[in-house]
């Protein structure tokens, strides 16, 4: 293994684009007792604070938060002690390796063609990720016709970061259950257990348990993912491996050895660590302006790395959201994709949240800060 139901909004999803956003600034200085918050002009409807509860609740994937308490308090009583997987440890040590050789011939002997093949191959593998495994199928976020659906299976496969279904079932946990044992890369357990060392031990024995209680029927009857799961490492050798590397020899007459190294062995591990990354550093370093109570954050670099995919905050505020972010500037390519795929017809039901419901988020998460600034420099209650 290595990582990680259909609902609509009833009302406050709609599906059509949304202009004249309207941002929060917040500025915290860092030796003072003074917080000075700064909005413009944001008008809230007046039935958005209904509207956000329920907005929250309804989403497919939504945080269950009476049971992420009590996982959490659960977990202190438990001493879970994994078990290394040594045949995973070793894969890993090889690959990174063969990424090491890969960036050597990156820089010194590859072609031109085959620097820019390696960097349209890591978007088009990390799109079967951003746009298919995660928006699409874990999420929902969006619906999409057999030729979408087709283009980023065979996206996914030359990601090689499982099937979609096991890539899904763990994020669904994940949202479900997030920074509890139930979650599979806990970020309470650590920056490296979130990033990598997740895959390199045994799984806590809470998210087997809660696992279960998942639904992947939608997922399980879909037979363009049954086809995958069937065929999937022939499929992944065949796109991870062998098409990048085909591509350098029979386009441009590239060696086929710095090919493997470049096209495939390193753009294999780049794409892996600009996933992982959502999982750790997305949930470390950055701002939480839509909900100031959970790890996720907002990145802009983790968006350019993972394709928009660093609007973290927002995005488990608002999980089913296809844009998985409030912001066009962010460098949201991903988006830009499934976009393209709406205009040609292939995909539909592109789930939003509205503007009033985000501006009211944001509004209850300043009060909130407003609230702690004034107990922490005053002694207030």
């Amino acid at each position: 293994m290595f990582w990680s139901h259909f609902c609509l909004y009833p009302a406050p999803l709609r599906i059509l684009r949304l202009n004249g956003k309207r941002p929060v600034n917040l500025c915290v200085p860092c030796c003072s007792v003074m917080i000075i918050f700064t909005q413009t002009e944001a008008p809230i409807v007046e039935n958005a604070v209904p509207r956000l509860e329920k907005a929250i609740k309804e989403q497919f994937l939504s945080a269950d938060l009476d049971e992420v308490i009590r996982l959490r308090e659960e977990s202190k009583k438990q001493d879970f002690k994994p078990t290394i997987i040594w045949g995973l440890v070793v894969f890993f040590a090889f690959l990174h390796f063969g990424a090491l050789i890969g960036a050597y011939h990156l820089i010194f002997n590859a072609k031109w063609q085959t620097v820019v093949w390696t960097f349209i191959s890591a978007i088009l593998s990390g799109i079967g990720i951003t746009a298919g495994a995660h928006r699409l199928w874990a999420h929902r976020s969006y619906k999409a016709k057999w030729p979408a659906r087709v283009i980023l299976m065979v996206l996914n496969c030359m990601a090689f970061q499982t099937d979609v279904i096991e890539w899904s079932y763990d994020h669904r946990c994940h949202h479900k259950w997030t920074d509890t044992d139930a979650d599979p890369h806990n970020i309470n357990r650590g920056f490296f257990f979130s990033h990598i060392g997740w895959l390199l031990v045994s799984k806590h024995p809470k998210f087997i348990e809660k696992g279960k209680q998942l639904d992947m029927s939608d997922l399980l009857n879909d037979p363009i993912l049954a086809f995958q799961r069937r065929h999937y490492h022939p499929l992944v050798a065949l796109f991870c491996f062998l098409l990048p590397t085909w591509v350098c020899v029979w386009g441009w007459g590239e060696n086929a050895l710095v090919g493997l190294y470049t096209a495939a062995i390193f753009r294999f591990c780049w794409t892996l660590h600009t996933t992982w990354f959502i999982n750790s550093a997305a949930h470390t370093f950055g701002y939480r302006p839509y909900d100031v109570n959970i790890s996720p954050v907002q990145s802009v670099w983790a968006s350019v790395a993972a394709l928009g995919e660093g609007g973290h905050n927002y995005h488990h505020t608002f999980p089913q959201d296809y844009r998985t972010s409030e912001w066009e500037f962010t460098l949201n390519f991903t988006k830009m994709v499934i976009d393209g795929f709406a205009a040609l017809g292939w995909a539909y039901d592109l789930k939003v949240v509205p503007d009033d419901v985000i501006n009211c988020q944001k509004n209850k998460q300043i009060e909130i800060l407003k609230s702690r600034a004034t107990t922490a420099s005053f002694g207030l209650t």
